[in-house]
């Protein structure tokens, strides 16, 4: 008779991260009142920016509400975007990964990689088109970045068996329809609710260093999954690959609140800026590296010189 194959042990890293997103005390469930008030405010503010914005729509993303919070120069010039090695790196180690979960058996991250590659070539997508174009060099360069990735996940996550329900680049939208929707993709998603109970995880993946606006990126996820499902999520976290370390967070009344308040905030930026024709506010940060109104923008290059005149001191 064949005997089980026996789960590999836990590292200390794969326990820690456990530890950090098990559910543990008492039930988390929201007031159903709460969640309804939310909703009903969100529907009013949203009807009254829909009246001002004539034929246009607005889709707001993550992307789009962090950059008209920050420089609205920036956000209504945006249309500029180029991929890179690097823009493309995320995308595929996310596919690779969302492969990795659904996989049975213990693929390679290599051949994770490899599929995931010849996935995106396939899709009609101007990722596929440049992905498709690219030399065997850069093609090397793309494969090796995104397998580190991969990597590192599998070292910080223990194995996502099926009944944590994972789910990986899993979008979400609210309301489905209409001129103003809010959307985005998560990129993993651990538990699902309970009845009114919150047992739901929502995990970015990040590299690099820790920024406030992937904590203010998370709670915009939950808004949309409370406003979707009517349950909120039960914590947020930001996991820092390179670093292996997440920054977790409980969702409370006052992240879901803040994050409306956010939101709405940027609906209307971006109403009085494309529809009723307010000029920009140019709002000079970390974004000005790689935004292409730099060379001509003054308060950009004042910001930029004054960055690398802090990273130097530094050396």
């Amino acid at each position: 008779m064949t005997q089980p194959v026996a789960a590999p042990p836990l590292s200390p890293l794969q326990h820690k991260t456990l530890s950090l997103l098990r559910r543990g005390g008492d039930p988390v469930v929201f007031a159903p009142e709460f969640v309804d008030a939310v909703r009903a405010d969100m529907e009013q503010a949203i009807a009254g920016f829909a009246e001002r914005l004539g034929d246009e729509t607005v889709f707001m993303s993550k992307h789009r509400l962090t950059t008209v919070l920050g420089c609205e120069a920036q956000y209504l010039a945006e249309d500029g975007f180029a991929w890179s090695i690097q823009a493309a790196v995320g995308q595929i180690a996310h596919r690779a990964i969302q492969l990795m979960v659904n996989w049975r058996g213990d693929p390679l991250p290599g051949d994770l990689v490899d599929e995931a590659t010849a996935r995106v070539v396939d899709d009609d997508t101007s990722l596929g088109d440049w992905v498709g174009g690219l030399s065997q060099a850069d093609l090397a360069d793309l494969r090796g970045l995104a397998v580190d990735k991969v990597v590192k996940f599998q070292e910080c996550f223990p194995p996502l068996v099926p009944a944590f329900a994972p789910a990986v680049e899993s979008s979400v939208r609210w309301p489905n329809e209409g001129p103003i929707v809010l959307a985005g993709k998560v990129d993993l998603t651990i538990g699902r609710p309970h009845g009114a109970e919150s047992r739901k995880v929502i995990v970015d993946l990040k590299t690099g260093r820790v920024a406030p606006k992937h904590r203010e990126d998370l709670r915009f996820y939950a808004l949309i999954e409370t406003l979707r499902s009517g349950v909120p999520p039960r914590k947020l976290a930001s996991f820092y690959l390179d670093a292996g370390e997440p920054v977790v967070e409980d969702v409370v009344e006052s992240t879901l609140l803040t994050a409306a308040r956010r939101t709405l905030d940027a609906v209307n930026a971006d109403v009085e800026l494309r529809v009723e024709g307010r000029p920009p506010v140019k709002r000079p940060g970390h974004s000005c590296r790689w935004c292409h109104l730099a060379s001509d923008c003054d308060e950009g290059r004042a910001y930029l010189t004054g960055a690398d005149a802090d990273d130097r001191s530094d050396d």
